[in-house]
């Protein structure tokens, strides 16, 4: 009988830090570092085709996506940008 050795879900899941980036655009502010944001919350979600997943996903009620940066490294989390949607109704609306 085969034994699994190892923890596999951490192949096939990624871990997401979605952190709010409002300021930048409220401020007109160039990005900063993806360390220094809001932390809005941390979850994990399946790592197959992530890139094409995460503008669709609705990570923080509230929130849209902005932007993302894929760790090189399956061990990093990925960051989210995300800014608040009524910031986002205000600057479109006039």
């Amino acid at each position: 009988m085969a034994d699994i050795v190892g923890e596999l879900w951490r192949h096939n899941l990624t871990k997401i830090i979605v952190v709010d980036v409002s300021e930048d655009y409220e401020l007109m502010q160039p990005p900063l570092p993806s360390e220094c944001y809001p932390v809005l919350r941390e979850t994990y979600l399946p790592a197959y085709k992530l890139s094409r997943k995460l503008p669709s996903e609705t990570l923080v009620e509230g929130f849209l996506y902005d932007w993302h940066d894929l760790a090189a490294d399956d061990q990093e989390p990925c960051f989210v940008g995300v800014v608040r949607e009524e910031m986002v109704e205000r600057f479109l609306s006039g």
